[in-house]
């Protein structure tokens, strides 16, 4: 029965006292929920793969359940949807890498930020969506080489991540990005080029940042190659400050 024809009866019906009048209301697209509990950790990739997503998950599950939050985890483009978007708190790319959406799945997801969801990088999630000028200032910047190996050098926070840790010494691959973030984003780490050889961004080498992006929140950070980082208590300690700020659980990023 058509729209038209129900509402019709239901008003005679209601003349009848025998109907209760209810708004028909058209469902909004990419929605996000007042308190979903839920986050997606999106893995899919179409280039490189790294061993260490399957330990990137464990953690990133750990860190949510801290927060009173749940993880899926998903390789599938199709959750790029409205529907399936709405259950999410935020999205996280973990070393996704490559052509990963197609262009209705892109939409779905603009949209999603839009209406106020998060989104947390990680790593290779600046290796991911060329194409896509959207998600290139969603993520802040692109990745455009790195040294090969892992290089070893200090981690300097800045802000209020500062309090994580005074010269942080890690070991993992360190991005050389596209442009210098800096101007767009609110920096939260540097990295020492005067450490190690290969890196092209001089002085101001940004590993790890976050913004508002179109009615949304976006962070990233650069590391995570190496799956002994995600045992690190400081590298814990600094996706935890992301997660929280992604989901709307801390102003802090």
């Amino acid at each position: 029965m058509h729209i038209p024809t129900i509402l019709a009866c239901c008003a005679a019906l209601l003349l009848a006292g025998g109907c209760t009048a209810t708004s028909v209301q058209s469902t909004p697209e990419a929605t996000v929920p007042a308190s979903p509990t839920r986050i997606l950790v999106f893995t899919h990739t179409a280039g490189f793969r790294h061993d260490s997503i399957p330990v990137g998950v464990d953690t990133l599950r750990a860190l949510a359940a801290e927060s009173g939050l749940q993880v899926e985890h998903s390789e599938d483009p199709n959750l790029f949807d409205a529907a399936s978007l709405s259950r999410f708190r935020a999205v996280v790319f973990l070393n996704a890498t490559g052509d990963v959406l197609d262009g209705p799945q892109q939409l779905a997801f603009e949209r999603y930020i839009a209406a106020g969801g998060g989104y947390l990088g990680v790593h290779a999630a600046a290796d991911t969506e060329y194409d896509w000028p959207w998600y290139g200032d969603l993520v802040g910047a692109w990745f455009q080489g790195h040294p090969p190996g892992l290089q070893t050098t200090d981690v300097r926070f800045e802000g209020d991540q500062a309090g994580l840790a005074a010269d942080w010494r890690i070991s993992d691959e360190l991005y050389n990005y596209k442009r210098n973030p800096r101007s767009d984003v609110e920096v939260l780490a540097t990295v020492d080029e005067d450490d190690y050889t290969g890196g092209t961004m001089g002085n101001d080498h940004p590993i790890a940042w976050c913004h508002a992006s179109g009615g949304g929140r976006a962070w990233y950070t650069g590391l995570g190659h190496d799956a002994k980082m995600y045992a690190d208590p400081t590298y814990r300690a600094h996706l935890l400050r992301g997660l929280h700020y992604v989901t709307g659980q801390s102003a802090d990023c």
